[in-house]
This record gives structure tokens, sequence and C-alpha cells, in this order.
């Protein structure tokens, strides 16, 4: 039960199953009878009855302070009710004379100043002489002594007030189900009055009375009063309940009687605007071409609507999937472009390499021109960095196959719901992302590009790849199962192109159903030309420099390639390009003559700075630091890896942010140098005696993988015997314990860092040869390379000849 009063002074709130309380180690045992002085809690509509909990929350600053000094004594008060509520402050003689000795059980303060108290009744006690009223209300009570005898004229009232409880727990919707329970296992007449009074939905006034009652076989007697008065006022309430039920029968009656009328104006050619509705909808879903295993279920939802109330909470929800229905595109093909020469022009127009890419795309519209419309999509996945062109060249493709092109951004979703669509039992339903775009497609072989697919994530809303599996299967997506259509879709028809930075984030079931296609960092020539081609006349026209003749230079454009940007693809190449056209189309605007050639000078004077730097070699040879390639997001570059020696007991230091697997290649690399130590002239005792730090430059950037195998392994050797390292080579590949170079991935990439870096010699695994196909024939014929297949190849090939031993000066000790 709860209790809002509405005053300033008190508010309480009683809560919880009524039980016997246990006798706290405060309380005062029952064998003592003697008048006791006690700090009065006085209460505002509510009654504290024995043996019962009641939570309260004060406000008023009596209150707080007397629960305050009860806790600080033996956390004993007089609980009573008052008469009047006194709004500068609760009086003696504003309280009634019995109440109840309590215990507090706990207190706590509220933020909101007000103070939680949970009180346990113990017996009543009647106050024989008033105290104090300032700070605290104190008075002098004595306990009221209770016969408990159970003799047949209580038994009977015992029996008549459970009967009675039995019935009013039975019709109350607000009394718990073991209310009733409760009370069969409570044994005094007087305990089980109190009990119903306290659950009964009775005002103060008349629980003070039943309080005040000392007698048991009278109390018992109120409370029978008051039960047959509460079961009356049910009884009452549940036929006004009934009436209201009829009424609502004779409602949906009426409603019944009015679909009948429509029926009737109907034959009499009264048609109403729902009528029309209804007819529009059912022509619209005629022309959608609804194959015959779906038309059914149409048809059997559009007669369910037609006899549907249109005042019915499900009429709307009924409509709105019936016009989804009509308005996916169910057998509406787009006519595909199959000239493969105006393909290859396309192609060629909108973008500048990307070989592998368009041959996959020629292939597929010349198996199209054979096999015809029966031909299933294949699933592509295009991977790389960031900027070199994967949405666009989506948009190409689309172009090229004269198809409608629509792209969903997978970045972030985490809901299931969001690819299957919820089921039409939640409200606000709708069918899942991926239908939403194939109806503003509105034709069933789109291009379909799902954008960022590696960046997808997972919670307790489901796993948004895992719904994908359906969708990217060739063996499954012609029947596509929607949760709000509930019937299968044909995605057969449709061109899936899903985008990703990396590979090894995409789910491994996933990716096995994508043929997956590269697009790595373009060469700084490719940028070159890529900017001539496309991006300076597209930032002239979007700055209104169309048809002016504003020139680049190369050294400038080769300036902001290495200075100003730090990428794989030519997305910041654009916006720095975009940068220098809207500074001369202000030279324009303001009616000063605008350059004419954009030289390397120029570029800086308004860019600023450059804000990168390119990694270089190595001046000189060097003890200690290799030259190690890798492979980041942004494209290739070169990184050295360092390794100092100093006196210790043989400890290994770690630092620049490594992780897991690249920690361990540096362990197996020391533990392979230990072992042939005197192969590689290392004293074996050296180890006991010094501490070896491998340290990574650019310690902000996370590091992993097992490519630096065989370049943290040189650079220990070069630090053990004081051999240089060669300055003009860069190294990749993985190294075991027995001295073997792995394959590595990213060959491309980092043979191009490399090359940007100055390095014109090149160590590679000899597995990863093959990979040299894939590098521009430009870049290939200016590097050499080298296939290993031991470590031992490596040393022999980037370590110099050892240093010459150096003859320790003489000490001379002055006598």
């Amino acid at each position: 039960m709860a209790f809002n009063l509405g005053r300033s002074h008190v508010l309480e709130e009683t809560s919880a199953l009524f039980h016997f309380p246990p006798i706290n180690a405060h309380e005062i045992p029952d064998s003592d009878v003697a008048d006791r002085v006690l700090i009065v809690l006085p209460l505002t509509d509510t009654v504290l009855f024995p043996h019962m909990f009641v939570s309260v929350f004060l406000t008023d600053p009596v209150a707080s302070r007397a629960v305050e000094q009860a806790m600080a004594d033996d956390r004993t008060v007089l609980a009573i009710l008052q008469r009047d509520l006194d709004f500068d402050g609760p009086r003696l003689r504003d309280l009634y004379s019995i109440g109840v000795e309590a215990t507090i059980q706990r207190s706590r303060k509220m933020p909101d100043g007000s103070t939680s108290v949970v009180i346990a009744g113990r017996r009543r006690m009647r106050i024989v002489d008033p105290l104090d009223e300032s700070p605290l209300l104190r008075v002098r009570a004595e306990p009221l002594l209770i016969d408990e005898q159970r003799t047949l004229s209580v038994e009977a009232m015992m029996r008549a007030a459970l009967s009675l409880y039995e019935k009013v727990t039975k019709l109350s919707r607000t009394l718990p189900d073991d209310a009733y329970v409760t009370a069969m296992n409570v044994d005094t007449p007087g305990g089980l009055a109190d009990l119903i009074a306290t659950t009964l939905p009775i005002n103060s006034t008349n629980r003070q009375q039943i309080l005040e009652t000392i007698d048991p076989e009278e109390r018992l007697h109120r409370v029978v009063k008051l039960l047959t008065q509460e079961l009356d006022l049910l009884e009452l309430e549940n036929r006004i309940q009934s009436q209201v039920q009829k009424e609502v029968d004779r409602s949906q009656r009426e409603i019944f009687l009015r679909e009948q009328l429509k029926i009737i104006q109907r034959e009499l050619g009264q048609d109403d605007p729902a009528h029309r509705e209804i007819h529009a909808l059912r022509s619209r879903l005629t022309a959608a071409g609804i194959p015959e295993y779906a038309r059914n279920r149409v048809d059997d939802e559009l007669a369910r609507l037609e006899a549907m109330p249109t005042m019915s909470p499900e009429y709307s929800i009924l409509r709105t999937y019936l016009d989804w229905m009509a308005s996916l595109p169910w057998a509406n093909l787009s006519d595909d472009n199959t000239d493969l020469r105006e393909a290859a022009k396309i192609l060629d127009r909108n973008h500048f390499g990307l070989e592998k890419v368009k041959e996959r795309i020629i292939e597929f519209i010349a198996v199209r021109q054979l096999v015809g419309v029966e031909q299933k999509a294949p699933i592509l996945c295009f991977v790389g960095p960031p900027g070199v062109g994967k949405t666009s060249l989506g948009q190409s493709i689309a172009e090229v196959l004269g198809r409608r092109f629509v792209r969903l951004a997978l970045g972030g979703v985490h809901d299931e719901a969001e690819i299957r669509g919820h089921r039409r039992t939640y409200i606000g339903a709708m069918p899942g992302r991926i239908l939403q775009r194939i109806k503003d497609a509105g034709t069933l072989n789109p291009v379909f590009m799902l954008d960022e697919v590696d960046k997808l994530g997972a919670d307790f809303r489901g796993d948004p790849s895992s719904a994908l599996l359906e969708v990217l299967d060739p063996e499954q997506n012609h029947a596509f199962s929607d949760h709000y259509l509930d019937l299968s879709f044909d995605l057969s028809r449709t061109l899936f192109i899903a985008t990703a930075n990396v590979a090894h984030d995409i789910p491994d079931p996933l990716l096995d159903r994508m043929e997956v296609i590269d697009l790595p960092g373009y060469t700084e020539e490719e940028k070159l030309q890529i900017a001539y081609r496309f991006l300076i006349p597209k930032q002239m026209q979007a700055n209104g420099l169309a048809g002016r003749t504003i020139r680049f230079s190369d050294s400038a454009l080769r300036a902001i390639i290495r200075g100003y940007t730090y990428e794989a693809g030519v997305r910041n190449l654009e916006r720095e390009i975009g940068a220098i056209c809207r500074k001369i189309a202000r030279q324009v605007a303001e009616k000063r003559p605008p350059l004419q050639l954009v030289t390397t000078r120029v570029a800086e004077r308004m860019l600023g700075p450059p804000r990168f730097e390119i990694s270089v070699a190595e001046e000189q040879d060097q003890v200690g630091v290799a030259t190690g390639m890798v492979y980041t997001g942004n494209g290739g570059d070169t990184m050295p890896i360092e390794c100092s020696l100093m006196e210790g007991k043989g400890a290994l230091m770690l630092t620049g942010q490594l992780g897991d697997i690249m920690q361990e290649s540096a362990q197996a690399a020391l533990s392979y140098i230990r072992a042939h130590a005197t192969e590689l002239g290392i004293d074996g005792k050296r180890f006991e005696k010094v501490d070896i730090h491998i340290h990574v430059p650019e310690g902000a950037t996370p590091k992993d993988g097992p490519s630096a195998g065989i370049t943290i392994a040189t650079a220990l050797v070069s630090a053990l015997t004081g051999r240089a390292v060669r300055r003009d080579m860069a190294m990749t590949g993985e190294m075991t314990l027995r001295g073997r170079v792995l394959p590595i991935g990213g060959v491309k990439e980092k043979v191009l860092g490399a090359y940007r870096s100055g390095v014109r010699q090149v160590i590679l695994p000899r597995k990863n040869q093959r990979d040299l196909v894939e590098i521009p024939n430009a870049v290939r014929q200016k590097l050499t390379f080298t296939f290993v297949g031991q470590i031992e190849e490596v040393l022999d090939l980037v370590l110099g000849p050892p240093p010459p031993k150096l003859t320790p000066k003489r000490r001379v000790v002055k006598s």
C-alpha cells in the first residue's frame, strides 16, 4: 500500500509483506512492563500496528531529529498518529494517546533532504505523562497488557474474519494474492485483526480506532464490520464492471451493424472513402506482379482488411503491410547493357587503373550476353584502404550495366532487425533496410552496395553479419525471408557489392560467400594521373573555375601528395586541390588577377607548411638498426627497428606499442640467435650479462603482425656482433625458430612504400615471388628484389664486416 499525503511535513509510504519482525538487539524484553521515556515519532495518515513493518519518508525537521536521536540511543521510538496537521510542527496535544513502541530498522538520507526510515512495531503503549516538546517530543508511556485468550466466541469471530477476508482478497485488485495465506498463519486474535486492518484500504481514523481497541474480541468485531463494508463495495464495483462490459459488447455489435450498412451502401452504389482506398490498393497489388506463392497471403490479408472496422487498431497495421507488398518490385527488371566496348569505355572514363576490377565486370557482362537473364549475379567484395574509389566504382558499374544504384551503409549497425526487419507484432514495425533499398530502387536487379561491411557490430539485439549470410549467398538469396513480410523475396537478380577497408575484420562465414577483389593503394604516378584527369577538373567545376586556364605543375602536385597527404587513396589529395581552387576563386571574386600556374611555392603558400614527411632510408649504415616494411590503412611504408644492449641480466624489453604477435616474433628471433650463437660469432655467455631493448619508433601507433620477424632478427644480430646493417635495403618476412622465412601479405603496398622512401633493394620471402606481378612495371624496373628462404641468407646480404677489434688503452696508475 502507498499513501501520498501531499503534505509538507511528513510523507509516508508503507510497503512489503506483513510478518512478525525478529526481536532486535536494541529491543526491551517482553517481561518489562514498566513505564518508559520515549522519543515520539509523529505520523500522518499512517498507523503502525504491532509486529508490522512500515517504511516512511520524513521531511519534517522534528521527525528527522527524533530519528537521529533514537539511532544514537537504543533505536526505540513511540510511533503515534497525529490528529491534526500543524504546519508549524507537531505538538503533543495534536497526538493520539495510544501508539506503538517501534524499533528503527534502517535510516537513510535521501538526495532531496528527506529521510527514509523503516520501523518495526512491537507493542501498544499509552502516553501517561507528556515531558518535552522541544527540541524533541518526549513522553512517558506505559505498555498495554493484552489478554490473547482464544475462547469459543473469539474463535468464531476469527473464522468469520478469515472467511470475509478471503472473499475480499479474491475480489480486490490491490491486495496481493498471498495476503489471505499470511492471515491464515496468524495464531493470535489481536494479531489477525491488526494484520487485516493494515491491509484494508481504510482511512487512518478507522485504523487508529482499531489500534486503540485493547480487547482482541472487540477489535475483531470492528474488523469484521470493516470487512463487510469493503466486501459490499467490491461486489458493487464488480457489478458496475459487468455493466460496462455489456456496454462495450453493445458497441462491438454497433460496429458490426455499421459494417453491414457499408455492404448495403456498396450494393446501392453509395460507396465510402475506405472502400475506395481498398479498391485502389487491390489494383496496385494486382499490378505489382506478386508471385503465386505470395498472392494467396495477400488476398487473405486484403479480405481481412475489408471486413475490419476502420477504427480498429489493427486496421492501420494491416493497411501499411499491404502497402509495402504493393510497393515492392516483385517482377520489375531493368534491361542490362551488354555492349562490351561501351562498358569498357565507361569504366576507363570514370576510373584510372583498377584493371582487375574492370576485367571482372567485363567478364560478368560477357557471361550475361551468352547466358541471359538466368545468370546468377556474383557477390563481389572490394577491399582496400579509404579513398581508393570503392564506392564510386560501384556507381560506375551501375552505369555500365544500365541499372539503378542503391547504397546501404553498414558501419555501426548492431541490430539484426536492421537487415531482416521487425515482426508485425511490434508497434512501428517495418521491413529491413535491404527491402527498403530494393523498394527505393524500383527494380528487382539493382546494383546494391553494402558499404563498410567490415564495421558491422553485434550485441544483445543480434548479429547483423549472420543475417547477411542469407542475403549474400547465391544459393539462398532467391528466397530471402524478411521478418516483416513473412514471405520469401527473390534477391538473386540483385548485384551485391560489399566494401571493406580490411578483410580480416569480416566474419569468416560471410567472407567465404563473397568474391574478394583487392583495391590496393595508388602509386605516386597513378595519383598524379588521377589528379590531372579527374580531381582538378572536378574541383574547378565545383568552385566556379570551369573554363579558366589554371594549371598545376607536376612538382606542385608531387609536393601536395608527399607533404600534405598520407593515404593510399586520393580523398585528401582532392581536399587539398579543392582548398587551392577556393583561394583562386576568391581572387577571381575580388577582381584580382587569378593565378594561371600553381607551382610548388604557390602550393606551400596557400596550404601552409607540409604536414607529413615520407619515411626515408637511413643516411648511413648503422649497428642495431634494420629497415622493415609495413602495411597500414594508409598504404605501405618503411619503419626502422632499433635494438640496443646494456649491462644487465638477460632481460628482453619491447617498446613501441607492439601487439602480441609482434612480441612473439621478437622472442622467437632471440631464441634462434641464442641457439645459433656460435655460428653467428656471438659469445653465448654474453646473453646473461646484457639486457636487450627492442624499440619500434612512432610509439603512438599500434603495431602487430609476424612480418617483422627477419627485421627484428637482423637488428638483434647486428647489435650483438657490432656489424652494421646496410641502409639501402628494406626487408619483410616471418621467421620461424629454425630460421625459415615464411611468406607474408601486402607485398604490393609494402614495396610501393619502400620505393617512396628511397629504398632500391628489397628482400622478400621466396614464396612471395609470385606477388611481383601486382607491382607496377615502372616501380618493378627501378628496384632490385632478393628472395630468401633462410635467415642466414638475409644476414649475409645486409650485414657488413665485423668491426675491427680495438686495443684497450693502458691505464697509468700514479703513485
